[in-house]
Parts: structure tokens; sequence; C-alpha cells
């Protein structure tokens, strides 16, 4: 017997990934521009470290992330005591953990590709909009972001679609509570998992959509 399939429960998983990818590509965004430029404008000790670093989430497994993550955003850890604290609720287990999780993943991805567009981007012309009068705010908002303004558009695609696939990390700290913390890829597990091929196809099926326009968009920007 084909299992029926409720709007709502299809739906929950989407909406929640496009809530989770927003938000976090949006913090990614803003993090990667302050951090890629200070690393391509300002000389920097320790850079490969700090580099090294940042490029960490990529090539680690996601569950190593994840478990990272939960050691920090637990109860007992310092910044998930602090926050719990502060707001007296805990992160772990809530769709925020999974925004922060995103960010941790999609951030080195993101600045890679900011990276490459400040590089591209001639000082010689921001020099000039200071010997103008120019402040540092007006030569990135006038000069820096829109020369620059291609790799931004394609590290904010890249980063809000490696935030839509993540898993790993995610199961780790938000888990995959319906409704709360199920986001698409943890959905598409559980359904294989329980055998509800058809609801996984569907859920698959969307999220290849959603990556598919995207990657189409970056493309695009990029010709």
């Amino acid at each position: 017997m084909t299992p029926i399939i409720h709007w709502n429960e299809f739906m929950s998983p989407i909406w929640l990934s496009l809530r989770v990818s927003i938000v976090s590509s949006v913090i990614v965004f803003i993090l990667g521009i302050i951090v890629a430029r200070m690393m391509t404008r300002r000389k920097v000790r320790g850079r490969i470290w700090i580099e090294t670093f940042f490029m960490l989430p990529l090539v680690l497994p996601p569950t190593v992330v994840g478990f990272i993550l939960l050691v920090l955003l637990g109860r007992r850890g310092f910044i998930g005591e602090t926050i719990e604290y502060l707001f007296r609720q805990p992160i772990i287990f809530t769709w925020i953990a999974a925004v922060v999780a995103a960010v941790v993943v999609a951030f080195p991805l993101v600045y890679q590709t900011m990276k490459v567009g400040f590089q591209s981007v001639d000082p010689s012309l921001e020099d000039a909009a200071r010997s103008n009068g120019a402040n540092e705010w007006q030569v990135l908002w006038h000069v820096t972001l829109p020369l620059a303004s291609r790799s931004l558009f394609v590290a904010f695609i890249l980063g809000f679609a490696r935030g839509l696939g993540e898993f790993g990390a995610t199961l780790m700290v938000a888990g995959n509570i319906p409704t709360r913390t199920q986001t698409l890829p943890t959905a598409i597990y559980v359904a294989v998992d329980t055998g509800n091929m058809q609801l996984a196809w569907l859920w698959t099926i969307a999220i290849m959509i959603i990556s598919f326009l995207l990657l189409m968009i970056t493309n695009l920007k990029k010709s």
C-alpha cells in the first residue's frame, strides 16, 4: 500500500531548509566580506595558519565538524552554556543550531570565492578613492564591492547551495525533529531508512531542482 503523503509533511523540510540556507548565507556572506577583504588588503601575521584553519571544515568529515560544534554549543560547552544563561534556552537541537552548522561548512567556500574577487580588484583604484577624501567605508561600498560584485554574487549562491545540502554536521547539532529541525537532507535520510521511497524521491527531486537552478544562476553570472 502506497503511504499517503500530506502537503504539510512534504513542505515542512523544504521551508525549513530554505530558511536555514537564507539566514546562514546572509551571515556567512557578511563574515566573508569582512574576513576576505582583511586578508587580501592587510598584512596579517600567521596568514597560512589562519587560512588553513578556515579551510578545515571543507576537508574534515561532516560528523567531525558536527561533533566539535556539539561540544561547543552543548549545555556543557562554553558557548552553549553562555547562550543558555543569556537567553534562557539551549541552542542545541534547534533550527538555529542548523544555521550555525551551515555557516561553518559554507564559510570556506564563500571565503575562497570572495578572496579571488577582492584580489582581482586593483588596489590603486582604492588608493585613488582615499586620496580624494573617501573613508574606508566609502571605499568598500563604492569601489571594492562593485568591482568584485560578480565574485560576491557567486559566493552568496554557492554558500546558499552548500547550506541547503548540509547533512552530517546538522544532524549532530540540530537533530532530526519534524517541523522543527528536519531539513531536506535529513528528511530524505529518514524516508529511505523507513522505506518511504516515494517521499524520498519527491524530496530528492525538490532539492535537485533547487540546486540545479542555483548552479544555473551561478554559471550565467560567470559567463
